[in-house]
């Protein structure tokens, strides 16, 4: 599928490249070689219905401030996801939410 990246400091990071805005990311050599791994396999897939069989993604749809996008998880035991909007032919990765509350995880 197609996936294009909205954001240009995102678009650095994907590149392995510094960036102001992921400083802390852009310095993490695991979770870039995992961030790496899910752009490839957003890209593999023919639509956004084949990340389901990706139990590990933990895709969803997002409801309630989010509603009308979805994410993906990039690592496992990192709560750092990619949010991104659907669309036909692809998708559009706005950010990875930073929020280290996500699903109840007190750090």
């Amino acid at each position: 599928m197609n996936v294009i990246i909205e954001d240009k400091d995102l678009e650095l990071l994907f590149d392995h490249q510094s960036s102001k805005k992921y400083k802390k990311l852009a310095k993490d050599v695991k979770f870039l070689e995992r961030l790496g791994f899910v752009r490839d396999l957003l890209e593999e897939e023919e639509n956004v219905s084949g990340l389901s069989r990706y139990s590990f993604l933990r895709y969803e749809k997002l409801r309630e401030n989010l509603s009308g996008y979805s994410s993906v998880r990039i690592m496992n035991g990192r709560v750092e996801r990619l949010i991104f909007t659907e669309h036909e032919g692809g998708i559009t990765i706005k950010l990875i939410e930073l929020n280290q509350d996500h699903y109840g995880n007190k750090k």
